[in-house]
């Protein structure tokens, strides 16, 4: 009996030692299973830090890249706004060289007009008293040849002599208003010079000198205001 008595015992120890075996490895079992769920959380947790991490570099690399476009929208705006600000500039440069240049041309016809108006006036005052100067010297010839006219005399020798003296002082003024004679007896015939209205033959001259003056001719300072009237010897 006290055999039976230890048998059982030592099956109950037995028992014992096998549930605490067990026991032993359910736990660790158990220990196991949560270091690898807790090494999975681990992982999870640092899979979702590298997520929110790799995110986070997204947001801040599509921030950087929204502040890029940005700048770049505000820098070609800047441009944008400079270069019509340029443009502006230019056109109104242009418009204050075109209305500088009417003004300017404005003045020049002003000018012009002013220039046009002033030669018309001297151009009339000379038309007008361009013969002042020989009238004035023509009136006392008038006052003289008045009176001899006026003069009753029988002295022919004097008044012919006053007569003279009279044309002498018409020549004088004519000269001083540059009134020349055309020479001309004696001369080569000048056509240019000279009217030739009749031949001539007389040994008195050379053949084609002019051998009588029917008219005398006068030059106004070198110019022809008539020729000669002259006959031209023809042997």
């Amino acid at each position: 009996m006290a055999e039976d008595h230890k048998k059982k015992i030592h099956i109950e120890d037995g028992n014992a030692e096998a549930e605490e075996t067990k026991a032993a490895a359910e736990a660790e079992e158990l220990k196991e299973e949560a270091e690898a769920k807790a090494e999975a959380e681990q992982a999870k947790a640092a899979e979702e830090t590298k997520e929110d991490a790799a995110g986070e570099a997204a947001d801040e690399e599509a921030a950087e890249s929204e502040a890029e476009e940005a700048s770049e929208g505000e820098k070609e705006e800047s441009e944008s706004k400079e270069e019509s600000d340029a443009k502006e500039e230019a056109k109104a440069d242009e418009k204050d060289a075109e209305a500088e240049e009417s003004e300017r041309y404005m003045r020049l016809m002003a000018e012009f007009q002013n220039f046009k108006r002033r030669a018309a006036r001297e151009k009339s005052d000379i038309h007008a008293y361009a013969n002042e100067r020989i009238v004035s010297d023509l009136l006392p010839v008038l006052d003289n040849f008045e009176r001899a006219l006026n003069t009753e005399t029988d002295e022919f020798e004097a008044y012919a002599k006053g007569m003279e003296l009279i044309f002498e002082q018409l020549k004088t003024a004519l000269e001083k208003a540059g009134v020349k004679e055309i020479e001309a007896l004696g001369c080569d015939f000048d056509p240019n010079v000279h009217n030739a209205v009749m031949t001539d033959n007389t040994d008195e001259y050379e053949n084609d000198k002019i051998s009588k003056v029917l008219q005398k001719g006068y030059k106004l300072n070198d110019k022809v205001v008539r020729p000669s009237m002259v006959a031209v010897n023809k042997k």
